[in-house]
């Protein structure tokens, strides 16, 4: 009968474990000098040898070799405990055996002494399923067992272990095994089964498996299960579903130039030949990965696990892509992955997000933020105002459209207002073009006031970068302001962080407004402040009556 590989070459040994050496080192140290702890806590992911490395400790307490190392693997013990047949060794699926009645058979049987061996080992895996009750009827026996008992517990989730049960275990934590020592074993397997597997092939199968020596072994043996002669990387991309990097590289430069239309063309191309949809979107974002690291490492193969010509390919691409346009590929993607976890519609999710990516781009100037767009709404008139010039009352000073003085430079730095000597007519020769456009109500400019909010809420937060690469501000009123977002996730991120944008509004404008939001291509919606409330606002400010026509 054939055996899958991951229990076909389960290892028998220490030095048989994969990525583990800290622990390694460690329990050998122990069993060398008879100093093994009463109890131990193995935690970390799936599939990096946590219930293996139990029996093999089990293994070398029990093991009654002569000379060397311990467990030598060989003796009647060790293939005893390898076949599942020692008396001394009791293996408890805590999944299955989480109540309190099992708990207290299992305290029961510490009484008796091992049957033959030196040591009896309780090996208790998933050990976080236990119930509350069985937790605390294993607490005393946990803490002060008989000499001849070892506990081995064995979790992926520690963080679900009561502190009492943590404190009375040494605890080991596996790592994620490196790709490169994934590969490495693969490949000496393969040789051993004269298997024929392409170098790319192995990188990708290490790539997909997340660190978990049993993922990484159940896809290769998914992927000879073919019958092959050679299993090369198109066979491993087949079979789990994903793209090439050549897929990505140019999908990447198309969403980067633009071309929306042949971005989703090549998009549909992919997803029609059967791709997974979710496992697409790991690739492209672990592609753009790539490319941030490419953009700062000088010697990138050092961490991207690739062929040299993928390496130069990923290398070419980075020199040519701006970092603001890696960045926001990154976190368009990752939001996309987050809300396609519980979707039916995945698909149409990614080909929302190769939208978003390919119609806002970067401006050519390399400033950082987002280049605003040409308005696609018709933007309401402003709110009715009353002129201070022509309602406020005598002895009142006239402060209307000029942000009070807080003491600081910045409002020069940010906006531009007319100077009190010059006539309406000079100020409007001096507005033409783009200035005219991009200057509000109140006499700011909407390009350098939105830069410098971005700037200040970047510094604040790592990712107010979504609300400035695709938000644009486009009016500043006397009590509100206005952002148009590009997409539905940018203004959600907006209203999320509105406290903020309109803390720093104030910081740069010397008066608090009420931010509206609003998506681009629908009306806009006021944030928090109606027409009337404005209007009663102006009345207590002003100490008048508005009407509201």
């Amino acid at each position: 009968m054939y055996t899958a590989l991951y229990r076909a070459y389960r290892p028998e040994v220490f030095d048989e474990i994969l990525g583990q050496e800290h622990i390694v080192k460690i329990l050998k140290n122990q069993i060398a000098t008879d100093s093994t702890s009463h109890a131990y806590l193995f935690c970390g992911t799936r599939g990096t040898g946590k219930t293996t490395t139990a029996r093999i400790l089990a293994k070398g307490l029990n093991c009654i070799a002569e000379e060397g190392g311990r467990p030598c693997g060989r003796c009647s013990v060790c293939r005893s405990i390898k076949e599942g047949t020692y008396l001394d060794v009791i293996e408890i699926d805590a999944a299955s055996n989480n109540g309190v009645d099992n708990i207290r058979e299992l305290r029961e049987s510490i009484k008796y002494p091992p049957a033959s061996g030196r040591k009896k080992v309780y090996i208790i895996d998933e050990v976080h399923m236990l119930s509350s009750g069985a937790f605390n009827a294993l607490l005393k026996t946990l803490e002060e067992p008989p000499e001849y008992v070892v506990f081995i517990l064995a979790t992926t989730e520690p963080q679900k272990l009561p502190a009492t049960i943590l404190s009375r275990c040494m605890r080991l934590d596996f790592r994620r095994v490196p790709e490169s020592v994934l590969i490495k074993g693969m490949a000496d397997i393969c040789a051993k089964r004269s298997i024929d597997v392409s170098e790319d092939a192995l990188r990708i199968i290490a790539a997909n498996a997340d660190g978990s020596v049993r993922d990484g072994l159940s896809i290769l043996d998914q992927c000879i299960a073919g019958g092959e002669s050679i299993v090369g990387a198109k066979d491993v991309l087949e079979f789990l579903g994903a793209s090439g990097e050549e897929t990505f590289t140019e999908l990447t430069d198309l969403v980067r130039k633009g071309k929306t239309a042949d971005a989703l063309i090549l998009t549909d191309h992919v997803l029609s030949d059967g791709k997974d949809v979710r496992q697409f979107m790991r690739d492209w974002v672990n592609h753009y990965r790539n490319l941030l690291m490419a953009k700062f490492i000088r010697d990138p193969q050092d961490v991207i696990n690739m062929s040299v010509e993928n390496i130069d390919r990923i290398r070419k691409q980075s020199a040519s892509i701006e970092l603001a346009d890696i960045n926001r590929g990154i976190l368009e993607l990752s939001q996309t992955m987050r809300e396609a976890k519980w979707s039916t519609q995945p698909r149409i999710l990614l080909e929302l997000a190769v939208v978003n990516l390919s119609s806002n781009l970067r401006s050519a100037a390399g400033s950082g933020f987002a280049a605003p767009a040409a308005p696609q709404v018709q933007m309401p008139a402003p709110a009715p105002a009353v002129s201070a010039a022509s309602a406020a009352p005598a002895g009142m000073p006239d402060t209307a459209g000029r942000a009070p003085d807080v003491g600081t430079e910045t409002g020069a730095d940010l906006y531009k207002k007319k100077n009190a000597d010059e006539t309406p007519g000079a100020a409007a020769q001096e507005m033409t073009g783009r200035e005219a456009e991009r200057t509000g109500a109140e006499g700011f400019d909407l390009d350098e006031l939105w830069k410098a909010v971005f700037e200040d809420g970047e510094a604040a937060k790592g990712s107010f970068y979504i609300i400035g690469s695709g938000g644009h501000l486009t009016s500043v009123g006397e009590y509100d302001f206005t952002v148009v977002a590009d997409s539905e996730p940018v203004k959600r991120h907006a209203e999320k962080n509105r406290e903020l944008l309109e803390s720093l509004m104030e910081k740069h404008t010397g008066k608090r407004r009420t931010m509206n939001i609003t998506l681009a291509g629908t009306e806009v919606s006021a944030g928090g402040m109606s027409v009337e409330d404005m209007a009663r606002e102006a009345e207590s400010v002003l100490g008048i009556n508005v009407e509201i026509k």
